[in-house]
């Protein structure tokens, strides 16, 4: 199984642009973690504490049923704390994911589609590019969060998060541009659509409460059903790539 580190700017980008995979791949068995890197505030009916709630309980939404799927693993995600709004593409936003890629052994990634018009995708995306290299570095020590520290132990970073390379890097879109994606791929997730809808209506202060914002859960959900229609599949989500993808077969196309 396979080490996932889902980066998104605030937390519901990543429910957003590919809660579907990340409930799918959940099932699968696969160990996801969801890197938000800022909590999102200030909104006009939010504040830190509700949405810290709020993305627990989508987390949990996105988490596989124990006795359906008795291989899954709970979605987990760890805050790393830089400022709403204000997040800029520095060495130390760098490092801080390198540490976090470090410390999960990420394999694969996924971030923002890096055309956007959002300030802070694109810096989140500039970063993790960056630090996608900076994680593999010898002799340069990496920040981790506490959260992903093992527990009852002064290990320092070095014996228990050395550096590594993440194989893949998708992207996934979340964009506030009103353009149309040209995926690379898109990833099957029918069956796992309300799971996704489940996860994003979690955020009430963002969806519920914020009647501007009401019907975009919609448009969600209609751009999950089109992706899948253009694969033949009843739920779909797009991804991008810059390098090539690998295939050992044909076994998990939906033909």
């Amino acid at each position: 199984m396979a080490q996932v580190l889902v980066v998104g700017p605030h937390p519901d980008d990543q429910e957003l642009g590919m809660g579907g995979t990340i409930a799918r791949l959940a099932e699968q068995g696969h160990d996801v973690l969801l890197l938000d890197m800022t909590n999102g505030e200030p909104t006009p009916f939010g504040d830190p504490a509700t949405r810290a709630k709020e993305a627990e309980a989508a987390a949990a939404a996105l988490s596989p049923d124990a006795a359906m799927f008795p291989e899954g693993k709970p979605v987990r995600r760890v805050l790393l704390g830089l400022r709403n709004r204000f997040v800029e593409h520095t060495i130390e936003a760098r490092h801080a994911v390198a540490g976090v890629m470090r410390a999960h052994r990420a394999e694969i990634i996924f971030l923002p589609y890096f055309e956007d018009a959002h300030p802070d995708h694109l810096a989140v995306t500039r970063i993790v590019e960056d630090a996608r290299f900076d994680a593999k570095l010898t002799g340069i020590e990496m920040p981790v969060p506490e959260a992903l520290r093992p527990s009852g132990t002064d290990a320092k970073p070095q014996d228990f998060a050395p550096p590594c390379h993440p194989r893949w890097l998708f992207y996934y879109y979340c964009t506030h541009l009103r353009i149309t994606p040209q995926p690379t791929f898109v990833f099957d997730v029918s069956g796992c659509e309300t799971k996704k809808e489940l996860a994003i209506r979690a955020y009430h202060s963002q969806f519920g409460i914020n009647e501007k914002n009401r019907p975009v859960v919609e448009w969600v959900m209609g751009s999950t059903r089109f992706f899948g229609s253009r694969i033949g599949t009843a739920a779909g989500e797009p991804f991008f790539a810059r390098e090539p993808v690998g295939l050992t077969g044909f076994g998990a196309l939906p033909l």
